[in-house]
């Protein structure tokens, strides 16, 4: 048997991610479609392979040229696309006197190839289409006795009886005699070849698939869910060995500020955590390859973060450890005793303190997808200007410039790095992303990690609205945190806390230009509770220290503490309280 794999469309129903990548590219656990349908043609006893290309075929043939297959495989590029019938026709010379196969690239199924050829071999008429149950695509009308009758019939438009109507697969096996009804030269259908075949007398027998899998990906949802339909039986099934497969449950989770949605699935008393971050729309690093790389790189090192089980980056999605519902926000609000939040905080911060030394040793900055370290041009433009554009023109509508501020902003951006304790950051390390499970203490949402100074993530933990620590108590973990490192290393305190609140400024300008972001433009009202808190910390940080060096940026703070939408947030606050 040889085989011929369809693989030139333009996929235009999946831009824009077809515009960077072929659909016959797009993946599955990682393995391309194209890849999964040679293994196979291979299982099912084929014996040479051809595959006809056109859009983006640089890189289908540029993947081809890698792969070591035990049968030969190979491309033909079409300058135009040729259609179905025109391909089968473009590659004749290829074909012998036996009957060979035609598949589509953009199918995921568990169809056995092998019986679909053997049942062929067994009748004696010219071409066997696999037909499938979809009720949006059941055109195919077939008799009583198994053979195609037409391919365009939904139902009886009279009486509405349903007639016998399946969905074309798009895969098929052709005696070589098809290639006589396929005009020579210019694109051609192959529906229409066996429309002038069943003309003429022949006939074309169906093979019906009732049990097994078929799923077309010619759109964005139909591929999502045919990586959700493949994989997530396939992980549980490797996590829990012992439990009888069975339905899944999706259960929707409440976000984030990211896009990301999140889900818990469950089986039987099972359940793992389903992250989507959406398909990937360019060829460079993603949001999901981060999370998974990084993730992995975190839980090698003996860190405290979610295993990951399985992803597919390419389609957005990642599994992993359901680490339950309970965080250290909840928790606190839920501890009135002072002492134990403190010891809470304390065993967080030693945690914190192995996250950045140990996480920072093999780490690969190629793994990082927004900048490899944070540095003084990161500052400037995803903490200060964000903080402008964000929360100062886009929430409160203050018509600022970026520019006049430019100068403090440089100077805040040169002291937070000045004496930084140099490891990994995570980034975004705050009460909701350390979550809490028999006792122990994990960290979420790793994927913006990248090389930077601890004092940065020390600040988020510590400043954070969502808890609202007292001022006290920061400073008492702030010097907890310096005597836990003094310990290890040969530490400056001085200089050490200098750099820290500084640090403390820029995570504050980029809470606020979150929160207004999210708030205003992502439709997230909720994160506008939060603000207040936010703005009494900015303001306290900068008069406390800096009302000689910063000028500008505390008469800002006058003006935003002044502002109608800031004091309806307090009122609001005082009214809830």
């Amino acid at each position: 048997m040889k085989a011929l794999i369809l693989a030139a469309g333009l996929g235009t129903r999946l831009q824009p991610y077809t515009d960077h990548t072929p659909k016959p590219l797009f993946s599955i656990r990682g393995r391309p479609l194209l890849d999964i349908m040679i293994f196979k043609l291979i299982a099912a006893g084929c014996e040479a392979i051809i595959i006809n290309t056109h859009h983006l075929h640089q890189q289908i043939e540029s993947f081809i040229a890698q792969q070591t297959y035990p049968i030969p495989t190979r491309t033909r590029y079409e300058s135009e696309i040729l259609g179905t019938g025109g391909a089968i026709k473009n590659v004749a010379d290829f074909w012998n006197h036996r009957p060979f196969m035609v598949v589509n690239a953009d199918i995921v199924t568990t169809i056995d190839f092998k019986k679909v050829y053997d049942f062929h071999c067994q009748h004696s008429h010219p071409a066997t289409l696999v037909l499938a149950d979809d009720p949006k695509f059941n055109t195919v009308a077939f008799d009583s006795d198994g053979f195609v009758t037409d391919f365009h019939q939904l139902s009886d438009a009279a009486d509405r009886t349903p007639v016998a109507a399946l969905t074309f697969t798009g895969i098929q096996v052709l005696d070589p005699e098809i290639l006589d009804y396929i005009p020579v030269g210019g694109p051609s259908s192959s529906i229409d070849a066996y429309a002038r075949m069943i003309a003429g007398g022949k006939k074309i027998r169906a093979y019906i698939s009732e049990k097994s899998y078929w799923k077309d990906i010619g759109n964005a949802e139909h591929y999502k869910l045919a990586v959700f339909e493949t994989m997530a039986p396939e992980v549980f099934r490797q996590v829990f060995p012992n439990l009888k497969i069975g339905p899944i449950r999706r259960e929707h989770l409440k976000g984030d500020g990211s896009d990301r949605q999140w889900y818990r699935l469950k089986m039987a008393r099972k359940s793992m955590i389903l992250v989507d971050h959406g398909i990937k729309k360019s060829h460079r690093v993603s949001e999901a390859d981060a999370f998974v790389n990084i993730g992995r790189h975190l839980r090698g090192q003996s860190l405290p973060v979610p295993q990951i089980y399985a992803g597919d980056t390419f389609a957005g999605y990642v599994f992993l450890e359901d680490l339950g519902n309970l965080d250290l926000q909840t928790t606190v609000q839920q501890t009135h005793n002072f002492k134990n939040i403190v010891g809470l905080y304390r065993s967080v911060i030693e945690l914190l303190i192995k996250f950045s030394v140990t996480g920072a040793e093999r780490f690969d900055a190629a793994w990082t997808y927004q900048t490899p370290r944070y540095s003084k041009a990161l500052i400037l433009e995803k903490e200060c200007r964000y903080f402008v554009d964000a929360f100062l023109n886009t929430y409160l509508g203050l018509e600022m410039i970026f520019e006049d501020f430019k100068k403090e902003f440089e100077f805040i951006a040169e002291k937070a790095l000045a004496h930084a304790l140099p490891g990994l950051m995570h980034r975004d390390f705050q009460s909701r992303n350390i979550m809490i499970k028999d006792g122990e203490f994990y960290f979420i949402d790793f994927q913006a990690s990248r090389l930077g100074p601890i004092q940065y993530d020390l600040a988020s933990l510590l400043i954070d609205p969502y808890v609202q620590l007292p001022q006290d108590i920061q400073a008492e973990l702030l010097g907890y945190c310096v005597e836990k490192l003094q310990t290890d290393m040969s530490l400056n305190a001085v200089d050490f806390c200098r750099c820290y609140r500084y640090c403390r400024l820029t995570r504050n300008l980029q809470i606020l230009g979150a929160f207004g972001y999210l708030s205003r433009v992502k439709g997230k009202a909720h994160f506008e509770n939060y603000i207040p808190a936010a703005v009494r910390t900015l303001a306290r940080n900068l008069k406390k220290r800096e009302q000689k060096t910063l000028p500008a940026l505390n008469d800002l703070v006058d003006t935003i503490l002044a502002h109608d939408r800031i004091q309806n947030l307090v009122r609001q606050a005082n009214q809830a309280n």
